[in-house]
């Protein structure tokens, strides 16, 4: 298992609405082991098993719900 940790800045995420929703997709990913969200800081924290899923599928999750990774 190989476990990462990655900070993505995230736009357009205001409320717990936006927070619920990015956790909700995000978690729901293979692989996933926690994601916390910083409103104020427009930031998603995830903790991944890089062999199950990659950054590219976290950020197309975030992505699918309606904001935008920079």
């Amino acid at each position: 298992m190989s476990k990462e940790l990655i900070t993505l800045n995230v736009e357009g995420m205001s409320c717990s609405h936006c927070e619920h929703s990015v956790k909700k997709s995000v978690g729901a990913l293979a692989g996933v082991n926690s994601v916390a969200v910083d409103l104020k800081g427009e930031k998603v924290t995830v903790e991944y098993d890089a062999e199950k899923v990659n950054l590219d599928k976290i950020k197309e999750a975030i992505e699918d719900q309606g904001y935008e990774v920079k």
